[in-house]
């Protein structure tokens, strides 16, 4: 009885909201706004910084270095064909340009909570600095600076991101062997690096230390291919970009040891033909993926359950086992990126205030991976196709006869669409590799979305000269329209059907 009186006492005296995240980050922070968007009364919650990974040690902050480095690459391209001298960046601008990229979208945010939190707003929207942790599956406490109150939410969304994965027997000191948290803190341009895990994270990385050109690169990959997700000719145009750019990439290499020399490291890689490499490098890189963050939250408190693997919270389509509390982002362990954290966290609060009743769809997401050249993605891909034995029709476009590429001096890459294998021809995947490449896809996610056919594009009469000229002749060969015939450039177009296995050619005229 005594327990009971308590509870009821403490609900009595927390303050009440009709929803509370916590986290705020992309997710964190999109669930926020949606929840004002019904006029509902918000508590966000965000321990250190406002914009997550989204802003800081992740999404801008790498992809700003990324724009630079392909500036400076841009640069060299063109005058190291004249015979003149390498152009170098020094870190320090490399590093200011950073800053105030990070500062600037950091203003935004805190000038934007600041203004919410005004005598119009502030009936809707609470901010609160400090650690969220469950008490029940509706009390929250939170603790900032020594400060803690308790606070009631009738809906929770979670939404506390990830943070890079660690080995137990490697030192990460975020000085010598780092993690993208403290990779963009250098003071200098690594003499030399070497990145474990050749993913995405990993090969963006690369990318952007190779541009720089002045670091010597290596790249340790466990498969025999680096993107393995990915379709082999992607990964054949990244890794002879890294080649060129003299990047070291340990194929089917098994990382025995990392050691942490204090200004420098030392690794050794097995083969599995049994042989062994011992290289030293100043700086290392680890990209073995992210870790939820949940240890604080205390969940069992809330009675909110793990995935099966414990990896991650479990949810059906943002939903944990508590109807009223929501897993969104990183913590849900589906795509850990920014736009699918922030369409998530408001499906998620459209869910919970009767707004929806449909599922979320992941089917036309649109992915960009920021190497050199850009890779894009929506839907499924040729590789997808052959494990999963669907019967499709596949069209490929080389960069090379599109007019704009052709007047960037852009011409590496290509587009490519898949279809059914069928008259109506509905679009199930694109890849796209080179300049414009994340812009080129919407238009594809949009019509795999509507569950359109390919016809819809081959009428849009697109800006000349531009990049997704080319997907418009992509359908027009699959329609056989093309300007240009498969069966005279055979080395820049391919036009064919795909069905248990076999690659048959489509003739175009």
């Amino acid at each position: 009885m005594f327990a009971a009186n308590c509870y009821i006492r403490s609900r009595m005296e927390s303050e009440k909201f009709d929803l509370v995240v916590i986290g705020g980050g992309p997710a964190g922070y999109a669930a926020a706004m949606r929840g004002i968007d019904f006029g509902k009364r918000v508590c966000l919650i965000e321990k250190e910084r406002v914009g997550g990974a989204g802003v800081y040690n992740g999404a801008l902050s790498s992809k700003t270095l990324w724009e630079m480095s392909q500036k400076v690459a841009s640069v060299n391209d063109m005058i190291l064909e004249k015979g003149r001298e390498k152009f170098y960046l020094p870190w320090d601008d490399i590093a200011k340009t950073v800053d105030e990229a990070v500062f600037e979208r950091k203003f935004q945010y805190s000038c934007h909570l600041k203004l919410l939190q005004t005598e119009t707003m502030q009936r809707l929207l609470t901010y609160e600095r400090g650690v969220g942790k469950f008490l029940n599956e509706h009390e929250i406490e939170i603790t900032h600076d020594g400060y803690t109150k308790v606070i009631y939410g009738e809906k929770i969304v979670i939404a506390t991101g990830s943070r890079p994965r660690k080995e137990p027997n490697i030192h990460v000191d975020e000085h010598t062997i780092l993690t993208s948290d403290g990779i963009e803190n250098l003071k200098a341009y690594p003499k030399s690096l070497v990145i474990v895990g050749a993913g995405v994270i990993g090969c963006e990385y690369a990318t952007i230390f190779s541009n720089f050109g002045r670091t010597k690169v290596y790249l340790i990959d466990r498969q025999d291919r680096i993107l393995p997700f990915e379709d082999e000719d992607i990964s054949n145009i990244v890794s002879y970009n890294f080649e060129q750019k003299g990047v070291t990439i340990h194929h089917n290499a098994q990382l025995e040891r990392l050691d942490n020399l204090g200004e420098s490291v030392e690794y050794e890689i097995s083969y599995p033909d049994g042989r062994r490499e011992v290289i030293q490098a100043e700086k290392a890189l680890l990209s073995i993926g992210r870790v939820p963050n949940v240890e604080e939250l205390d969940l069992p408190a809330a009675g909110v359950k793990m995935s099966k693997r414990g990896l991650h919270i479990g949810d059906d389509d943002t939903v944990t086992n508590i109807p009223h509390i929501y897993a969104v982002g990183d913590v849900s362990g589906r795509i850990a990126l920014v736009n699918m954290g922030e369409i998530e966290a408001r499906h998620a609060v459209e869910l919970a205030f009767g707004q929806t009743k449909e599922r979320q769809n992941y089917d036309n997401v649109c992915t960009i991976m920021f190497l050199q050249p850009e890779v894009a993605a929506v839907g499924v891909n040729e590789q997808t196709c052959l494990e999963k034995n669907i019967p499709v029709k596949i069209v490929k476009l080389d960069y090379s006869v599109i007019a704009r590429a052709i007047a960037m001096r852009k011409t590496q890459g290509f587009f490519k669409i898949i279809v059914t294998n069928d008259a109506e021809m509905k679009i199930l995947g694109m890849r796209a590799v080179g300049e414009h490449a994340s812009s080129a896809i919407q238009a594809i996610g949009l019509l795999i979305k509507l569950d359109m056919p390919i016809h819809v594009i081959s009428e849009l009469i697109h800006p000349h000269p531009s990049i997704v000229e080319g997907i418009q002749e992509c359908v027009r060969m699959l329609l056989n329209r093309s300007l240009f015939k498969s069966s005279v450039f055979r080395d820049k177009l391919a036009c064919y059907s795909l069905v248990d296995g076999v690659k048959t050619p489509l003739e175009r005229l």
